[in-house]
């Protein structure tokens, strides 16, 4: 099946099947996945909190509990559920320790090489920093690339999933902890295989034609 095949196929699940677990190996697939994102200037300015337990998928329900409980029974019923976070700021220790990184993983052949990764990563943080003023905005755009890579990577394992931005951040926040790290939940992500009661996976997808979303110049 081509990837396209999957993009197609694919569709945010509805309901989960509760007793249907995702393979040891599957997960582990996805979670280099995520890592593996592509972010601007290799920024990296995310967390991924995985929850497999009953336990932990409860933890998390809780911020849907309240103003979203149409969400609680797709976070407790699937098999696993993520919940990606952003930073709350760019700080000077995240960028060095992405440059001593990229200097563990061989990617300078030179000092020359290393101070003009520093400096170029140094100017666009700074922009979204001090003169656009939209670093929080620009560092949730890079957790969306993350999603997105997500998501159609759970499809070629024909892992059903579904996004949700129906949750309460604050609540989340407060229950693991996450802005003493320095993270905040931006997105939760339920991971299993779809349920009876999953009525999306039987309707037909729907999108714009091809004409009305490109323009060929």
């Amino acid at each position: 099946m081509s990837i396209v095949q999957f993009a197609k196929k694919r569709h945010s699940a509805k309901a989960f099947d509760p007793n249907r677990k995702i393979p040891a190996g599957v997960i582990a697939e996805l979670r280099e996945l995520l890592r593996f994102s592509p972010s601007s200037v290799n920024s990296q300015p995310w967390h991924f909190v995985l929850a497999s337990t009953d336990a932990g998928k409860a933890r998390i329900a809780k911020a849907a509990e309240a103003g979203f409980p149409y969400n609680v029974s797709k976070i407790v019923d699937a098999s696993h559920v993520l919940v990606l976070c952003t930073r709350t700021a760019i700080t000077e220790a995240h960028l060095e320790a992405l440059l001593a990184q990229e200097e563990h993983d061989g990617r300078f052949a030179n000092a020359d090489a290393k101070a003009g990764q520093r400096g170029s990563r140094l100017s666009y943080s700074d922009l979204h920093r001090y003169d656009l003023k939209d670093a929080q905005h620009w560092m949730d755009k890079q957790v969306y690339l993350a999603l997105g890579t997500l998501l159609l990577g759970a499809a070629t394992f024909e892992i059903d999933a579904v996004p949700m931005e129906g949750f309460n951040a604050k609540v989340l926040d407060e229950e693991l902890g996450l802005r003493a790290k320095g993270f905040t939940s931006t997105v939760l992500v339920g991971l299993g295989y779809s349920g009876a009661g999953d009525f999306n996976a039987k309707l037909p997808k729907s999108r714009l034609p091809e004409a009305t979303v490109f323009t060929d110049i």
